[in-house]
């Protein structure tokens, strides 16, 4: 692969699908039958490249690999791309919902060539989050995100999909405004924005600017995630998007926040994201006892996934911040499991909204009568949600707690409640939409899962109990880059205290 400029290929790709589409010929069922198949083959074309990135990638070192580096943009901005054992992950699971989201998306019918440039275009930008190596380019890809799918939510979304879009894009756009000027402080202490420099310790950032500098990223990431309290426009943009973009959003945009957290809060701000660790305890722990609770008493099914998401993600803010080689593999374990499962969900529920049309789960129940073989594969996801051994949940949960039992008890005691409550909200919603009579005579008729259908679900099932069983493929990418950003942590939290006791001393 010498030579061979995969990560721009794997990123831009679906541009180039989304070009072949705008100039698509032709109108009628038979120009969107083309238009489907253009976007299903190249997203399957790229996901199919990503393994390919994954086979090539050296698993015994912690540095970037796949660099690309060219210096034309001009103002010390340079177009810089690579992954590390942190990144590939996510570019892979990028590439791999995105097939399964246009297959997904059947029931769409009205503008599908703009829903489906939208789609593409959205994976572009969310696969250069991952591979962005310069921090204005990051900043770029991360904020043109919010444009396809406010796009998405605001016109294939549900009857209130205007005020869910408006204020998805407002919460995140606001959010990053801090970090945009954060980016700017950061140039002009060091000259650069490189984050391979950032990151090599070459250029630390004082002590004195690091809280300044990490509350800013903090802002932008702690909505992404999302954190409590700045959650509330996940349920809504949820609830109204279609099940496409629900998945997209779970499963990869929510991850953009924790992996921020991963990439420059920890390695960049060490002395702040020490002095502000409780804090962070504090918002993870209230958003998952709290969230949980507010799950328990959602009527719609997607509202509830959507809450248990959060709840989910603080388990993932809270073995970041333990610091520690079990906590950051666990968090970035849950990340990956959580896209998984939720987005698993999120089909789920498009699987029965397209045939009833509601998704209040007092118009369901029986549904193991007449679809036995949807209720396997809901089950299955539900119990991972949960966190039964066995399944992918577990494995992150296991860590995360692991780590935070070593941290401080209380953290473990109560972030393991979240884990009690997941079984309450997760099992009485299957209870009530699965099992049962089957008394409604709506459902009498209801089919099972289709070919298509089963073809995305049936691959989610086998990766959830796969990697539930045999996680080892996931921690031997992730090892040598998680003992390494753990390592430059400690490291640069010791120069930062040092630099402040100098600071001291001085008359």
């Amino acid at each position: 692969m010498a030579g061979l400029p995969i990560l721009s290929i794997i990123t831009f790709l679906p541009v180039v699908a989304a070009l072949a589409i705008l100039f698509l010929r032709g109108e009628g069922e038979a120009a969107e039958q083309r238009a489907r198949q253009i976007a299903l083959v190249v997203t399957g074309i790229d996901f199919v490249l990503s393994l390919i990135l994954w086979a090539n990638f050296r698993y015994d070192t912690a540095d970037f690999q796949f660099l690309e580096n060219v210096s034309w943009l001009g103002g010390g901005i340079n177009y810089k791309m690579g992954v590390d054992g942190i990144s590939i992950l996510f570019v892979v699971l990028t590439a791999f919902l995105m097939p399964i989201s246009i297959a997904a998306s059947a029931a769409i019918h009205e503008r599908i060539k703009e829903y489906l440039i939208a789609f593409l275009v959205l994976e572009s930008l969310m696969i250069g989050v991952f591979c962005a190596l310069d921090l204005v380019m990051f900043y770029v890809y991360f904020e043109a995100g919010l444009i396809p799918m406010f796009i998405i939510i605001g016109v294939w979304g549900g009857p209130r999909r205007v005020y869910a879009s408006f204020k998805f894009f407002l919460y995140t756009l606001l959010g990053s405004v801090l970090m945009l000027l954060a980016i700017m402080a950061i140039y002009m202490q060091t000259g650069t924005t490189d984050i391979v420099a950032l990151l090599d310790g070459s250029h630390r950032i004082p002590a004195a600017m690091q809280p300044w500098l990490w509350f800013a990223f903090l802002a932008s990431f702690a909505v992404k995630l999302p954190m409590w309290p700045v959650h509330t426009w996940l349920p809504d943009a949820h609830v109204e998007a279609p099940t496409a973009g629900s998945v997209i959003l779970a499963g990869i945009l929510l991850k953009m926040g924790g992996y921020g957290f991963l990439r420059f809060s920890l390695p960049m701000f060490p002395l702040a994201s020490e002095q502000f660790a409780p804090l962070i305890f504090t918002l993870s722990l209230i958003a998952i006892v709290y969230t949980s609770l507010v799950a328990l008493a959602q009527e719609d099914i997607k509202k509830l996934i959507a809450y248990s998401s959060v709840a989910h993600m603080g388990l993932v803010s809270l073995g970041t911040f333990t610091f520690s080689h079990e906590g950051i593999d666990g968090a970035i374990f849950q990340m990956l499991s959580h896209g998984i499962v939720s987005g698993a969900l999120f089909l789920c529920v498009g699987v029965i909204y397209d045939r009833m049309h509601t998704r209040l789960i007092s118009a369901y129940g029986g549904l193991v009568e007449r679809m036995p073989f949807y209720a396997a594969c809901f089950l299955i996801f539900t119990l991972a949600n949960v966190g039964l051994p066995g399944t992918s949940g577990f494995v992150g949960e296991f860590l995360v707690l692991l780590a935070a039992f070593r941290y401080d008890t209380w953290l473990a005691i109560v972030g393991t409640t979240g884990v009690i409550l997941s079984a309450a909200y997760a099992l009485w919603l299957y209870r009530r939409v699965v099992f049962g009579v089957l008394e409604k005579s709506s459902l009498k008729n209801i089919m099972d899962l289709n070919m298509r259908e089963a073809a995305f679900l049936v691959p989610l099932v086998l990766i959830t109990i796969g990697l539930g069983i045999y996680p080892k493929p996931i921690f031997d990418v992730t090892r040598a880059s998680v003992a390494h950003l753990v390592e430059v942590h400690k490291q640069g939290v010791a120069a930062a205290q040092a630099e402040t006791r100098v600071v001291e001393v001085r008359p």
